[in-house]
């Protein structure tokens, strides 16, 4: 079968495919194929673009991409034949990687290296890492993602429209960090604290609805709220690797004006592994000493003076 190259026209916005070739004659039209988002799984998700992967089941090539404005999907024109297809949003989605595109079983989507860290400026490279995690990447944590795949989508020579429905749910997991009974918290100075949580998925498969086995180390901001004396951090993670046995480490950052470091670190693996809900995990952890003023601004040597360490054994 000839493939192509296709345009949708969603609204005001002019879209186009993977691949270029010439897009004067179409072989084995479809006709108008309607591509239908139904949020019944996120009914509160407010995409601003989302995109639709064509994989032709008789074809090893890359697949058709169609890319609509807003979250509602719109009309395609494509060859006839038999599809899987996966549509996922396209919206706020620097931070995401694709491989293994060509196909629909292996379609991966990951985050790129963390090079430094928000809230200090750290390399993120020269970070001391928690036991066993020593050689997971420093991986940025993904933003939103929803995704869905269909399967057998058969499309045929026709003048009557055709649709193919699918249904996105958010396969992004929310993470919260709460650090309880700060010790000397009025020395952050209106500072925020870098932390890292060893362990997570480096990324999700589109097409087997699952993270993938690699284990990275995702790194977050942490903020203060003097008057309860706690730390708190939110952000985004593909999850816990399935069928793995990976330790979670939490660790937290500090530099101090006269240059001292220091980090300590909490095995938060039962509260992850344990989570009630694995798409919404809460950690809450205790023991942390703030002893002098941050300054987060410079004046000091963070690739030369040595890190001091402390462990908190958790008592949950």
């Amino acid at each position: 079968m000839k493939r192509h190259i296709l345009l949708v026209i969603t609204g005001l916005s002019l879209l186009t495919g993977c691949r270029h070739k010439d897009l004067d004659i179409l072989y084995d039209d479809a006709g108008s194929v309607r591509v239908v988002f139904d949020w019944r799984n996120a009914p509160g998700a407010a995409p601003q673009s989302m995109e639709a992967f064509f994989f032709d089941s008789e074809a090893a090539d890359e697949p058709v991409r169609f890319q609509f404005a807003g979250r509602d999907g719109g009309y395609v024109h494509i060859p006839a034949g038999v599809y899987s297809v996966i549509g996922q949003n396209s919206d706020n989605t620097d931070w995401a990687y694709r491989r293994n595109d060509h196909d629909p079983n292996l379609f991966e989507i990951y985050t790129g290296d963390a090079s430094r860290l928000d809230a200090l400026g750290l390399n993120a490279r020269t970070l001391p890492r928690a036991r066993g995690a020593e050689d997971e990447r420093m991986a940025q944590a993904p933003g939103l993602l929803y995704g869905n795949r269909q399967d057998n989508i058969s499309l045929q020579v026709s003048s009557l429209e055709q649709k193919v429905t699918l249904f996105p749910e958010e396969v992004t997991c929310h993470y919260t960090v709460e650090v309880r009974d700060v010790e000397n918290i009025q020395n952050l100075a209106d500072a925020s604290l870098d932390a890292t949580l060893s362990g997570m998925a480096e990324g999700y498969l589109q097409g087997q609805g699952c993270a993938t086995r690699t284990p990275v180390t995702m790194p977050f901001t942490l903020s203060e709220n003097r008057s309860d004396k706690t730390l708190a951090g939110h952000f985004l993670t593909f999850g816990e690797c399935p069928e793995a046995n990976h330790v979670h480490s939490l660790i937290v950052y500090m530099v101090f004006s006269d240059g001292t470091k220091r980090y300590q670190t909490f095995d938060v693996t039962d509260q992850v592994r344990n989570a009630p809900d694995p798409k919404n995990v809460h950690i809450i952890v205790s023991g942390l000493n703030i002893p002098r003023t941050i300054d987060s601004g410079g004046g000091f040597r963070p690739d030369v003076d040595p890190w001091e360490s402390e462990n908190i054994d958790l008592k949950m």
